[in-house]
This record gives C-alpha cells, sequence and structure tokens, in this order.
C-alpha cells in the first residue's frame, strides 16, 4: 500500500485541525531551537581547555606538595 499526496493530504489536514496552527508553529519553533542547542552542544565539546584552567590547575598541585613538605602541618597532643 502506497502514500499518495491525496493521502498525505488529508494526514495534514487532520493535523492541523487536532492541534491547530498555532500549536503546530509553536512545536516547530521549539523543534528548532533544540536542534539547534544540540549543534552548540557539539561545537562546545570540540573547543580545548583554556590555558589557564591548566595553569592553575598546575599551580594548585604545586601548593598542595608544598604544603605536604611543611612541617608545621603536624599537630602534637
Amino acid at each position: 500500500m502506497n502514500i499518495g499526496p491525496f493521502q498525505i493530504l488529508i494526514i495534514a489536514l487532520v493535523i492541523l485541525v487536532l492541534f491547530g496552527r498555532g500549536r503546530i508553529s509553536e512545536m516547530m519553533g521549539d523543534f528548532g531551537k533544540g536542534v539547534k542547542s544540540f549543534r552548540k552542544g557539539l561545537n562546545d565539546d570540540d573547543t580545548p581547555a583554556a590555558p589557564s584552567a591548566r595553569i592553575d590547575a598546575a599551580r594548585n598541585g604545586q601548593a598542595d606538595a608544598a604544603e605536604a613538605k611543611s612541617p608545621d602541618n603536624s599537630t602534637s597532643s
């Protein structure tokens, strides 16, 4: 059974009657926003980490090592 242009037109009219013109355009707008957000998310994942974040992490690692070496961290009872 093949669906021809006349059957597609009837299906489109039934959908239009059920949802109304405003609701269909709102759904298409939401769909477009979702696709745009998805593409933006894909593009954001491809960008490398900022050098400043790596520098801060290295500095924190050096600070942790310096604290471990200092004798002031010992507690006496």
